[in-house]
Order: structure tokens, then C-alpha cells, then sequence
């Protein structure tokens, strides 16, 4: 790819973010006075906050896709580069862990595309990487299904890697992707009890949700929908 395909990725910029989740909203209402949206306050969301560098279309969607599907790894270089970009300055880590794929998608794939992203933003960082969490069983693709289906879905199918030590460290899992959070909430969960004291998610792009449905919001926020 030229330079000005792997440069094109822009930002994700909204005017409106959740304090907690940064997802982006089009209007103030969905946030409450503390700026957290209704999944935050419903406690859907096990993770302590999420960053992204840019919204999952365009030319960051082609990148991931090239990375991940068409197995261009040294794409990892770049890509670990917008990372760095995402992770805020203020914010300090104990350990880097890579979202683990089920060992027959690691081996049809090749690699884990989420293990070569955190290897390189440890590089950047100093932040040591920690193959902390295991996919005890084969999931279906996530793409197809509604939010509730997608926390079934990946309900109990991570679980803490035999001799892997979290207690009292401030953890980042890191990701390609983050759609609704359902992986990142049930490996955060994972975490969290196992000792974490905070679990913070890093993605290159998130699904930019940004229209806001009130029906939607109401039956979340009644029903725990999510």
C-alpha cells in the first residue's frame, strides 16, 4: 500500500462521548449529568473505559481487513502506530492483553492479529504483554447477531490462563475492533474477578453508533438489554 493509503485513517471525532465507554453520540441525550451513557449506568459495560483511534469504516476498515483476512502482517507496524496514538498520555498500565482467539482460528489464520498489535504497541510503550486469558470454546461469528445474542453468545468462553497473576494490576485489553463491547465485557469480567483492579479496552476503530434510538435506550435501560 502507498503512503497516503496507510496515512488516511482519520481520528474518531464527535462533538459528544460517554466519560466512561467514549462511545460518540450525535446529541447530549443520551449522557446523564456525570456524561456517562445508560449502559455505563445500567453497569452493562465491565470494563472501566475504552479507546479507539478511529471509527470502523473507510480506510481503517480496509487496513484491519487486510491485516486480518488477507494476512498482510507487517501491517501490524502501522497499525500498532495508530494505537499508540489512541492510548491517552495521562493513563498508566501494568499489562498489555491481547484479545485470545480459539486455537482452530489462530490456526487457520496463522496468528492472532490482536497478539502482533499489542507485541508492537509493547514495543512503543514498555508496557510487557501478558497472554493473560484463554478462549476455552469455539464461538460463532459475531457479525450477524443482535447485542443480546452477541452476550450469549461469548457468555463463558474466556477464562484466566493457568498461572496468569492480575491481582492489583491496571490491565489494557487490546482488540482489533469494538462493536457493542460483548468479547471486551465477558474477558473483562474474566479480569476483574480474577483480581484487576481496572480493565481498560484499546481497539484501532469502534462501530461508530452514534444515532441515537430512545426506544431502544428505554428497553435497555428496563429490560437490561445490552
Amino acid at each position: 500500500m502507498c503512503r497516503r493509503c496507510l496515512g488516511a485513517p482519520q481520528p474518531l471525532d464527535a462533538e459528544y462521548f460517554c466519560r466512561s465507554c467514549r462511545t460518540p453520540f450525535a446529541t447530549p441525550y443520551p449522557l446523564d449529568d456525570d456524561g456517562r451513557c445508560g449502559l455505563c449506568r445500567a453497569g452493562l459495560n465491565q470494563f472501566d473505559s475504552a479507546y479507539a483511534y478511529s471509527s470502523y469504516d473507510g480506510a481503517m476498515r480496509e487496513l484491519i481487513h487486510l491485516f486480518k483476512y488477507d494476512r498482510v502482517r507487517p501491517l501490524a507496524t502501522v497499525l500498532g502506530g495508530f494505537l499508540n496514538a489512541a492510548l491517552p498520555g495521562e493513563e498508566r498500565f501494568d499489562m498489555l492483553v491481547p484479545m485470545p482467539l480459539h486455537w482452530v482460528r489462530r490456526w487457520w489464520r496463522g496468528f492472532n492479529q490482536s497478539y502482533l498489535l499489542a507485541r508492537d504497541l509493547a514495543r512503543r510503550t514498555g508496557i510487557p504483554v501478558a497472554n493473560a486469558l484463554r478462549r476455552r470454546r469455539s464461538t460463532a461469528s459475531q457479525a450477524s447477531l443482535s447485542r443480546a445474542a452477541r452476550r450469549r453468545n461469548v457468555r463463558g468462553a474466556f477464562e484466566l490462563r493457568r498461572g496468569a497473576d492480575v491481582r492489583g494490576l491496571r490491565v489494557l485489553l487490546l482488540d482489533d475492533v469494538l462493536t457493542t463491547g460483548a468479547t471486551a465485557n465477558a474477558c473483562a469480567a474474566v479480569l476483574k474477578r480474577a483480581g484487576a483492579s481496572c480493565v481498560a479496552v484499546l481497539t484501532l476503530a469502534r462501530a461508530d453508533r452514534r444515532v441515537f434510538d430512545p426506544v431502544a435506550e428505554s428497553v435497555l435501560l428496563v429490560g437490561g438489554e445490552g
